[in-house]
């Protein structure tokens, strides 16, 4: 398993099947990659200068929206993940 360092968290994308007007799904090569995910790890939190850390505002299992072209992919067997900035997601999915 990953562990995030500082402020990264860890996201596993969400994929969403996505159809035209017109009902034709597209394919993976031809549709737009989800910025949706759930975050499966959370770091310590980002370090001040003073030493102490701020904790994450978010946690293990929130469902996210991210920035379209934010972090890194990882592959880890069959599963990929996307490690990013805690300030690179943009809201929290409720439900």
């Amino acid at each position: 398993m990953l562990k995030p360092l500082g402020n990264r968290v860890i996201i596993e994308k969400v994929e969403q099947e996505q159809t035209t007007k017109s009902g034709i799904v597209l394919t993976d090569s031809a549709k737009e990659k989800s910025n949706e995910g759930k975050i499966i790890a959370v770091g310590a939190g980002r370090l001040l200068d003073n030493g102490t850390r701020v904790a994450p505002e978010i946690k293990e299992g929130d469902n996210v929206v991210f920035q379209q072209y934010a972090g890194t992919e990882v592959k880890r067997g069959d599963d990929t993940y996307l490690i990013l900035n805690e300030d690179d997601i943009l809201a929290v999915i409720e439900k």
